[in-house]
């Protein structure tokens, strides 16, 4: 019975030693894997189905977790990379979102409209950096055999884009009507010269302009008072004759 017990003991100690040798081995290959695959990195996926074309919105997308080891420059890890932006593939729910399928979303805002790029060249030129949102006058210039001519050749422009290489301003896209378009081309291609000068609207010709007419409001109303003042008088000299030709009357 000793001698049983004795063996019994000997393969339990035998086995327990082979398990721990198991889990310490086992242990270790994990922990190759996961220094092989690297840490796990946040990507952001479709959590809904995403049609071609449309923007893509924070709740159209979902927030996935994959080894560092699979991720690629393509993949999205910052969700301001997806601002305003459209895919030219459409998603299902799930499908990684990757740069080389988005699109800067459209910026025309209206149907009828379309953006024209205007680079700064030998024939385009801008008088000052543009910002997006600002308005713009095209001036145009040719040479004829009549002669020199300059001319306005749109007013009020809006500049729906902006272009800078290197960080140094170099060109915009513009939103004109789908009439306009060939005509603004054709002048890029064939004018002398086109210049775009930034129109003068906004808040600080709005004030400008309502400090010229504060001024001219505060004459009137001036010239306005001087007049009744000198009315008042003129009422009271004219009653004191009316008050005598009744006296006379009677």
């Amino acid at each position: 019975m000793i001698e049983s017990k004795r063996r019994a003991l000997i393969f339990f100690i035998i086995a327990a030693l082979f398990a721990a040798a198991a889990g310490y081995f086992t242990l270790q290959k994990v922990k190759e894997l996961n220094n092989d695959l690297g840490t796990m990195v946040t990507v952001y996926v479709a959590g809904a189905d995403i049609d071609a074309r449309d923007v893509i919105t924070p709740e159209a997308v979902a927030a996935e977790s994959i080894p560092q080891k699979f991720v690629t420059a393509e993949h999205i890890r910052d969700p301001e990379e997806l601002m305003n932006k459209v895919s030219v593939v459409p998603l299902s729910e799930g499908d990684v979102i990757s740069k080389n399928m988005l699109k800067e979303a459209s910026a025309v805002t209206e149907e009828n409209n379309r953006l024209v790029t205007m680079m700064s060249s030998e024939r385009v030129s801008f008088d000052e950096p543009l910002e997006p949102l600002d308005r713009v006058d095209i001036v145009v210039s040719n040479r004829t055999d009549e002669g020199n001519n300059t001319e306005i050749f749109m007013k009020d422009v809006k500049v729906a884009r902006v272009a800078n290489n290197d960080g140094q301003f170099s060109g915009v896209q513009v939103e004109i009507s789908l009439e306009e378009t060939p005509e603004l081309i054709h002048m890029q291609n064939y004018a002398d010269s086109v210049r775009v000068i930034k129109a003068n609207v906004g808040v600080a010709s709005q004030e400008v302009a309502a400090a010229e007419e504060e001024p001219a409001e505060e004459a009137e109303a001036a010239e306005k008072t001087a007049d009744e003042e000198q009315a008042e008088p003129e009422e009271k000299q004219e009653k004191p004759a009316d008050e005598k030709k009744e006296e006379s009357g009677e």
